[in-house]
C-alpha cells in the first residue's frame, strides 16, 4: 500500500518537535503504527490516566501527527485516533521567506465536464449516485455528492477558483488525489495509462498497475461491497519552471509557463485516459468519504511577489555596473 509522507524544512516544524519531545507521545504514535485506537485503549496500554492521555493526544493532533474522529461506542461516542502520517522526512534546507501556497480542496462530484464510458459510476457514503454503467448518471445534481467516481474510460475536468491578486506570480502548481485504475470488481494486475491536462495542456502520463482490492478501504462505508475496488495511491502531480514531475520523478518538460496560469484566472484539470494511450484501464478517483486518505481533489499554487520592472532595472544595473568594474580591471 502507498505512504502517506510529510516532507518539511526544520525550520517549519516547531510544533512537531515540541510535540515529539514527549517519551510518552513517542509511545501513543508507537501504538498507534499497529492500529486504531481510542482514548481510552491508549490509556490503558501505556496505564496512564484519561486526562493525561487526552492532553497529549490534543497535542498530537494540533501538530497535525495524529487524526481523530467522534465513533459511537457502547458508552457513547468515542475518540478514536489513527496516525496521519507514515513517514516523516525533514529536509535542513531554508524555504523561501517570500513563497506562499494556496491550497483549494475540490469534492470529485464538482466536476464541470465529464465523459465516461462504462464500466462506470458513482457513490456516496450513503449509496450509488444514479445508475451503474450508465453516463447520464453523472448529469444528475447529486453527484456533488460524490465520494467515489469510476470510469473505464474517458475523462473529467474541474475548473478551480483562482483569487490570487496581480500583485503575485505562480512559480508552482501541485495537484494531489487519490487514483486507481477501474477494472471489473477489482483487479490488483490491472495497468492504466492516466493522463492530466492543466488549462488544455497535456502535463505527463503515469501508469497506474492496477485497480486495489483484497483489503478493505479504511474511509469506506459499511455498505460498501469488499469486492469491487477498495482504496488508491496518492498521487501528486507537480509542474514548475524546469518541467512536471510526478511525486518527484519528471514527466515531461512541461513548465508553469507553458500551461498558462496566472492570478485571477480559473484553472482547469482534466484527468482521464487518452484515445491511444496503450493501457486503456480507466481510473477510480476518491474523495475524502472513500478509500485510505481522506483528502478530495487538492489544488496547491506556490507564489511569490511579482517582480516590478523597477525591481528588474535595478537588477540590469547592478549586472552592468558589476560587467563595467570588471571590464576596466582587466584593462588595467
Amino acid at each position: 500500500m502507498a505512504q502517506t509522507i510529510l516532507e518539511r524544512s526544520v525550520f517549519a516544524c516547531e510544533d512537531i518537535f515540541k510535540a515529539l519531545a514527549s517519551e510518552a507521545r513517542l509511545r501513543i504514535l508507537r501504538l498507534l503504527t499497529e492500529h486504531d485506537l481510542n482514548v481510552n485503549e491508549i490509556a490503558r496500554a501505556l496505564n496512564l490516566n484519561y486526562p493525561t492521555v487526552s492532553k497529549h493526544i490534543q497535542v498530537l493532533e494540533q501538530a497535525g501527527l495524529i487524526l481523530c474522529e467522534y465513533m459511537p461506542g457502547s458508552q457513547g461516542a468515542q475518540k478514536r485516533c489513527r496516525l496521519r502520517w507514515d513517514k516523516l522526512i525533514f529536509s535542513i534546507e531554508t524555504e523561501s521567506a517570500e513563497e506562499q501556497v494556496e491550497e483549494i480542496e475540490m469534492a470529485i462530484g464538482m466536476y464541470s465536464f465529464a465523459n465516461p464510458s462504462p464500466t462506470c459510476g458513482l457513490a456516496s457514503r450513503e449509496g450509488y449516485i444514479g445508475l451503474m454503467d450508465d453516463p447520464q448518471s453523472f448529469l444528475l445534481p447529486e453527484r456533488a455528492n460524490a465520494q467515489l467516481l469510476w470510469m473505464g474510460s474517458g475523462f473529467v475536468e474541474y475548473v478551480f477558483p483562482n483569487f490570487l491578486p496581480t500583485s503575485v506570480e505562480i512559480t508552482r502548481v501541485e495537484v494531489a488525489m487519490e487514483i486507481c485504475s477501474e477494472a471489473p470488481d477489482y483487479n490488483n494486475d490491472y495497468p492504466s495509462d492516466i493522463t492530466l491536462w492543466i488549462n488544455g495542456v497535456e502535463v505527463g502520463t503515469w501508469t497506474c498497475p492496477g485497480d486495489f482490492g483484497g483489503k478493505r478501504g479504511r474511509l469506506n462505508p459499511a455498505w460498501w461491497n469488499d469486492h469491487g475496488t477498495q482504496f488508491g495511491v496518492l498521487k501528486v502531480w507537480s509542474v514548475n519552471g524546469d518541467g512536471a514531475y510526478i511525486d518527484g520523478m519528471r514527466l515531461s518538460d512541461v513548465t508553469v509557463k507553458d500551461i498558462m496560469v496566472a492570478p485571477q484566472q480559473p484553472i482547469a484539470v482534466r484527468i482521464g485516459n487518452k484515445p491511444d494511450a496503450r493501457h486503456i484501464g480507466g481510473f477510480n478517483l476518491f474523495g475524502k468519504g472513500f478509500g485510505n486518505y481522506e483528502q478530495d481533489l487538492l489544488l496547491r499554487l506556490h507564489y511569490s511577489p511579482r517582480r516590478t520592472d523597477t525591481t528588474a532595472e535595478i537588477d540590469t544595473r547592478e549586472s552592468l555596473r558589476v560587467d563595467a568594474t570588471a571590464d576596466t580591471s582587466e584593462v588595467g
